[in-house]
């Protein structure tokens, strides 16, 4: 499935397929965010909502980079395996370090061993930092739109080349 949506692509063409959508669609969120932002500009009591909004966009474009990732570990052959839980700790480790899953002959730590007081530590400030870029959206008018587009989409396209670096080298 993940070959046919972007027309039968494979390998590294398609990891830059996958990261060209994430880019675009993160870029897109910042731009939406940014438009209501200068909307909300002509009806000041709307203001309230950016609070809201904020955390919206953050969880949307955590949530498409952290898509980015797993595809861009199955499109390497190096998805993670184990129960549900296991496997999203090792895609929000991956998210948070920017680098691939590391495993040990297919196997991976236990949930409760996995989230070490480092990897919650280096979440947290992946997420901080995710909504200090996504404040550049709340400013007036359309430069908010502009701002929000363009920092989501260098930040996707920074951490899908880092981990495909670093998926390519495991090879």
């Amino acid at each position: 499935t993940l070959r046919e949506h972007p027309g039968g692509l494979s390998g590294d063409n398609l990891a830059a397929a996958l990261m060209t959508t994430a880019s675009r669609t993160t870029a897109g969120v910042g731009a939406a965010a940014g438009t209501v932002t200068a909307a909300e500009m002509a009806a000041p009591p709307l203001l309230l909502t950016a609070p809201v909004l904020l955390a919206a966009q953050t969880l949307v474009v955590v949530a498409v980079a952290l898509k980015l990732v797993a595809e861009l570990h199955v499109v390497y052959g190096r998805a993670p395996v184990g129960a549900r839980s296991q496997v999203a700790v090792a895609i929000l480790t991956s998210w948070a370090t920017k680098k691939a899953v590391s495993s040990s002959g297919g196997q991976h730590p236990p949930l409760a061993g996995a989230l070490t007081a480092v990897l919650k530590q280096q979440l947290k400030q992946r997420v901080a930092r995710r909504l200090g870029r996504n404040l550049s959206s709340l400013v007036p008018f359309m430069a908010g739109a502009v701002a929000g587009a363009e920092l989501n989409r260098r930040e996707t396209r920074s951490l899908g080349t880092a981990l495909q670096r670093d998926l390519r080298a495991r090879r």
